[in-house]
């Protein structure tokens, strides 16, 4: 069971036309954290960590590869054993996929479970699975925003290294991150110049990331892409790649009810199906507060997701979705 964390937030709240939205402060926010007693404390969100505990995410994290060959039982590839890379399903000549799981999870969490289905099912490829629970898996949320970048400059080792070994290109990569693993996957694409083809980033963490020197940027890829789908509460408010799209404003997912862990859990379900069915086309819009409040009439339009990148487009795009699969609308 995951941490239980409640957040308290000072904002600055703006109204446009007739929808609120809400700019988060980049100061102090606290956290109650309830440990395996069930006793409650108050800890600061965004304190950097103050035990002398390391994590090392070059002996640390552990590599799953799938491909077609392998669908459903992964192959280990470790940095380092050259040997058992060579002998293992990972073909230079395809394309890559790199899945990296958020906080207090691991390699078997529905993200990865549901995001390799769809891309083995779309494409022969080579998917890598990130487990980086060793740096993840701890209720000090400052310690696990430290780990994120520590194991983004990690996972970009690791792709140098597999690619010196086999000769794959950095540019056929796509790295596709989930709420804390949105943002490292921004990360791992800064430590590899920004040369990786695509980056997505689904529902990045928002808490303590604003003004973060290692926020996703959109210089992160050749092609960097966003899907905001809980702005209020766990992902980031404004846009942060090339493109960036806000299904429902963002917010309050159909179907969801008043469930946030729902919200932040439809992008990657949306990314999903994007890439085995493609659906999701958005409207461009002026800004995203236009896009908040699905006020975006520009004529441009952009499908969401998908597994090939949208090189050389830009801009927030808004569009609806139903509130159970399929959830495109078109």
């Amino acid at each position: 069971m995951g941490p239980l964390l409640i957040i308290f937030t000072l904002s600055v709240v703006a109204a446009l036309a007739d929808g609120i939205f809400i700019r988060r402060d980049p100061g102090p926010r606290y956290q109650h954290v309830q440990d395996g007693l069930g006793t409650l404390s108050l800890e600061e969100l965004c304190a950097p960590p103050t035990d002398d505990a390391k994590y090392n995410p070059d002996t640390q994290n552990v590599y799953h590869l799938f491909t077609r060959r392998n669908p459903s039982v992964s192959q280990p590839i470790i940095p380092g054993n050259e040997q058992l890379l060579k002998a293992s399903n990972f073909d230079p000549s395809h394309r890559t996929a790199v899945q990296i799981h958020g906080w207090y999870s691991n390699a078997t969490d529905n993200f990865n479970a549901v995001l390799l289905a769809a891309f083995l099912a779309a494409e022969d490829m080579n998917v890598i699975v990130v487990d980086w629970s060793a740096g993840g898996n701890t209720y000090n949320y400052g310690k696990a925003i430290r780990n994120t970048v520590l194991s983004g400059a990690g996972v970009a080792r690791f792709i140098s290294w597999i690619n010196n070994v086999t000769g794959a290109d950095v540019a056929n990569y796509h790295v596709a991150g989930y709420s804390l693993g949105g943002q490292q996957a921004g990360i791992v694409g800064r430590n590899l110049d920004g040369k990786v083809g695509y980056v997505t980033g689904l529902d990045p963490a928002g808490p303590c990331w604003v003004g973060y020197d290692h926020t996703f940027k959109a210089s992160d890829a050749i092609y960097t892409e966003v899907i905001h789908t809980s702005i209020r509460v766990v992902g980031y408010l404004e846009p942060l790649a090339d493109v960036d799209f806000y299904p429902n404003g963002g917010d309050n997912m159909p179907g969801c009810g008043v469930s946030d862990d729902c919200n932040h859990d439809r992008s990657y379900h949306y990314f999903a199906e994007s890439i085995r069915d493609g659906g999701f086309t958005g409207v461009k819009c002026e800004s995203y507060e236009h896009a908040l409040v699905g006020d975006c009439h520009l004529p441009e339009t952009l499908n969401m997701g998908g597994i090939e990148p949208k090189t050389g487009k830009s801009g927030v795009f808004y569009l609806e979705t139903n509130a159970g699969a399929p959830f495109s609308k078109g």
